[in-house]
């Protein structure tokens, strides 16, 4: 994650202190002392499958539920505390899309921009951005899921918030323009944005996330970077297939002085592939908390 300009203090943009919460009528609490913070231009990524408690999370920093205990301040701010005004800070993409669906996709964004004071983005830039620039003149209610859901990410982000939330923000979406979304949030976080991304694909979270939280059962398992979390519980060794024969593996601690790997490397076969042994998000997650990741909640 960034270092704000002031010293090499961290700014704090969410504090997430002893969180809990209970559904009305529920016998026994969503969310149990969840603790965790998000730093300026970090994207971070509450990670977990299905009732895990990523969405209650969400829900309670973007002032959509109330009556939680213990603390969650956005921008130094309780929650709690927050009026309407937050919103001028915060942008959201839900995973379902809504729109007027007689209104085209220039129109929409328009019509959500002029609901805020800040100037924010131009309209046919983030349309540009979302790779819908070309359908600015469609009507949302003539475009495909896939669409709606890109349309749903340029209107979260049309008014310049400071901290982006992204609901499963690739879901349903082809290749291309997963990378285009992907793109937009790198280019968001260098010029400062904050994001907080719910989702349960470890591929989206290793591309983007500078830390992930695993969320199980309501409580924080374990927060790290991908790239940490990857060294920690992956095996360093190397896997080599020579055309024909079965995989090798190798320490990679001293795999230049490695005679056995030196000699397979140098025995005239062709090598057919060639790669270190690093764990996936998916495993390392399986393995942390005992859960396999199911879909969102």
């Amino acid at each position: 994650w960034r270092k704000c300009r002031i010293g090499l203090r961290l700014l704090s943009m969410i504090d997430v202190s002893d969180l809990s919460f209970a559904y009305r009528g529920a016998s026994s609490n969503t969310l149990h002392d969840m603790n965790f913070s998000v730093a300026e231009g970090e994207i971070f990524g509450c990670l977990g499958p299905s009732g895990a408690g990523k969405s209650t999370t969400q829900k309670i920093l973007i002032r959509l539920l109330q009556g939680y205990e213990g603390s969650a301040q956005i921008l130094g701010r309780e929650i709690r505390e927050w009026d309407k005004s937050l919103y001028e800070q915060i942008g959201v993409s839900f995973e379902l899309p809504n729109h007027y669906a007689k209104l085209t996709a220039e129109e929409n964004l328009n019509h959500f921009k002029a609901l805020y004071q800040n100037m924010g983005h131009g309209t046919q830039t983030v349309l540009d951005w979302v790779g819908l620039g070309s359908d600015a003149d469609t009507k949302a209610g003539d475009m495909s899921k896939g669409m709606k859901i890109r349309l749903n990410v340029a209107r979260a982000v049309i008014h310049r918030p400071k901290v982006l939330f992204l609901d499963e923000p690739t879901s349903g979406l082809d290749p291309v323009n997963a990378r285009r979304i992907r793109d937009m949030i790198l280019r968001l976080r260098e010029e400062g944005t904050t994001v907080f991304i719910t989702t349960h694909n470890m591929n989206l979270a290793e591309q983007l996330c500078d830390r992930v939280a695993f969320v199980t059962d309501g409580s924080i398992a374990l927060i790290d970077s991908p790239d940490s979390l990857k060294q920690q519980y992956g095996q360093r060794k190397v896997a080599l297939t020579l055309e024909g024969e079965a995989v090798q593996h190798f320490d990679l601690d001293g795999l230049g002085e490695n005679k056995a790997f030196l000699k397979a490397l140098n025995s005239g076969k062709p090598i057919h592939s060639l790669h270190s042994e690093e764990s996936t998000l998916d495993n390392i997650f399986i393995q942390v908390t005992g859960h396999a990741l199911d879909g969102g909640d």
